[in-house]
């Protein structure tokens, strides 16, 4: 019981001194490493089957050289392509976000830098020092996670694009 008034304690300080910028660029980097580890379980697991299923149903057809089986070529791979991108956008704007999330810390740390001297002029450095600690943590924790999405969104999209375009060259009309 103890320790846990102990944590709640740590964690009622932790957000009075700032720490609400930080739990929320934890709570974003969280988010969108669900949606990234989404993406990976869905492309190298579900996509092959659903790959498969519509090389496979395209083989079936009788008729692969008309105008209307160019629509449905198109159509399954307009499909797979879009059910390949779902969620890109999100993580995008995810890691556009946190490192904007960082800067809103390093506004808020700084404030509190100023807010020290103003009080007790330049005579605090232990005060003055905590505000600039609380100014760049934050931007670290956003710059930490923008980039970890950055690598991640780009691979995700590349790969997106890539399988479509290898489906498309699998998915051959009869001339």
């Amino acid at each position: 019981m103890v320790l846990l008034l102990d944590a709640i304690n740590a964690l009622r300080s932790f957000l009075d001194t700032g720490g609400q910028v930080l739990l929320v660029i934890g709570v974003l980097i969280f988010a969108m490493w669900l949606l990234i580890l989404e993406r990976f379980i869905y492309l190298f697991g579900l996509y092959r089957k659903q790959r498969k299923e519509v090389i496979a149903s395209w083989k079936a057809r009788s008729e692969r050289n008309s105008w209307n089986a160019e629509q449905i070529k198109q159509a399954q791979i307009s499909r797979i392509g879009i059910k390949l991108n779902t969620n890109l956008p999100y993580i995008g704007v995810m890691v556009a976000l946190c490192p904007l999330l960082g800067l809103l810390g390093t506004v808020t740390g700084m404030i509190e830098v100023f807010n020290v001297m103003a009080i007790t002029g330049t005579g605090s450095a232990r005060s003055m020092a905590a505000g600039v600690s609380k100014a760049t943590i934050p931007t670290m924790a956003g710059m930490v996670g923008a980039l970890s999405g950055v690598f991640a969104v780009t691979f995700l999209q590349r790969k997106a694009k890539r399988e479509v375009e290898l489906l498309e060259d699998k998915l051959l009309l009869d001339h």
